[in-house]
C-alpha cells in the first residue's frame, strides 16, 4: 500500500523536533452542495528542526514514531508548485 503524502501549512513548530501541520481539503455539503472547507491538523516529525511556522510543506506517513506522530516532513513547497502537485495527488 503506497504512503499517503499531504500538502499543508506548519502552525506550530514549538515542539522539539515535531510541527504541527494543518491540511485543508474542500468537500460538497451532502445536502445543500455547498462547497465547503475541512482541515485537519496532524503532528510530523522534523529531524532538523529547519521548518518553520508559516510554511508549506509536503508530509509522508510513516510508521508510527510516537503517540501522535505518524508522519514525517519531506520538503517546502514552493508557492508556484503547489497547483502542479495537488493536480497530479
Amino acid at each position: 500500500m503506497p504512503k499517503r503524502i499531504l500538502i499543508g501549512t506548519i502552525v506550530s513548530d514549538k515542539t522539539d523536533k515535531t510541527v504541527v501541520v494543518k491540511v485543508e481539503r474542500k468537500v460538497k455539503h451532502p445536502l445543500y452542495g455547498k462547497i465547503i472547507r475541512r482541515s485537519k491538523k496532524y503532528h510530523a516529525h522534523d529531524e532538523s528542526n529547519s521548518f518553520k511556522a508559516g510554511e508549506t510543506v509536503r508530509i509522508e506517513e510513516t510508521a508510527p514514531i510516537s503517540k501522535l506522530k505518524t508522519w514525517k516532513v519531506i520538503d517546502r513547497v514552493q508557492a508556484g508548485k503547489t497547483a502542479a502537485i495537488e493536480a497530479d495527488v
